[in-house]
């Protein structure tokens, strides 16, 4: 027998969203406020809540599925070339190209993006809440990156790199930087870099205005999970341990250069 609205339990519709695999809780809210999500018919609202399997809501004009998906999380080792995104109608070839077809079919987003140019480790998932988490600010999910320069970096000025500096109005800074095998007069062209925040292309623009032109950019390592043993475009399913680990402030090593054996092929 169907329930009655009046037993339905009323949820957040940007968790409605986020839970069908559409896109996670902040993007789902960007959309609201951007006027491209609809209930019954009218303009939804940032904040509104809805009965799943009673209210029809559309986005973008495609209606969205009451019923959860199950609950997938997907490292990807990403090359370059590729973009993150689900929804970019002048992406030649995207990150979800590389699933195989029995995760293709479901409704998978980054909970976290790379730009085209960069490679490394990118979660994909159908958890909202599990993306919810991974991203949102308030949470210092550590990301550590490979940083190969077209120029040597000198020791003196990475100092610069955790101070920052304003591009546009923003402020764009690391929290850690080392150099990669250092040379005698203490420059590298490799760097270590860990950031627990990320705008869209923060360290490429960072080294850009320092006057250091960013040649190559993996990330390597999302909290203790590590790149090492994921193929270049690999897919692997994380378990339930792997996922924990996501948000384990990972050991700094001194010396970084075993992470890198293979980044300059």
């Amino acid at each position: 027998m169907p329930c009655s609205r009046d037993r339905m339990e009323p949820v957040r519709l940007h968790k409605f969203i986020a839970d069908s695999g559409l896109c996670s809780r902040r993007a789902a809210e960007a959309l609201i406020a951007a006027g491209e999500v609809f209930v019954n018919g009218e303009a939804a609202t940032v904040g509104q809540k809805i009965l799943p399997g009673a209210d029809k809501v559309t986005v973008r004009g495609k209606p969205v599925r009451s019923a959860a998906q199950p609950k997938v999380t997907l490292v990807v080792h990403k090359p370059r070339g590729l973009v993150c995104s689900n929804s970019d109608p002048h992406a030649d070839a995207t990150v979800f190209d590389l699933l195989p077809r029995h995760w293709a079919a479901l409704r998978l987003f980054c909970a976290g993006r790379l730009d085209k140019d960069s490679e490394g480790l990118v979660i994909l998932t159908t958890d909202g809440d599990l993306a919810n988490r991974l991203m949102h600010p308030s949470n210092t999910v550590v990301k550590r990156y490979y940083v190969s320069l077209e120029e040597p970096f000198p020791a003196s000025r990475l100092g610069r790199l955790l101070r920052g500096v304003v591009v546009e109005g923003e402020r764009l800074k690391v929290e850690r930087a080392q150099l990669v095998n250092p040379s005698r007069d203490q420059a590298s062209a490799a760097l270590d870099v860990h950031m627990h925040h990320g705008k869209k292309r923060e360290i490429r623009q960072l080294f850009l205005a320092l006057g250091h032109p960013v040649r190559r950019l993996r990330r390597y390592q999302i909290g203790a999970l590590r790149l090492r043993g994921i193929p270049l475009r690999g897919v692997k399913q994380l378990s339930p341990a792997e996922i924990s680990s996501l948000f384990v402030t990972p050991r700094v090593t001194m010396n970084a250069r075993d992470h890198f054996r293979s980044d300059e092929d």
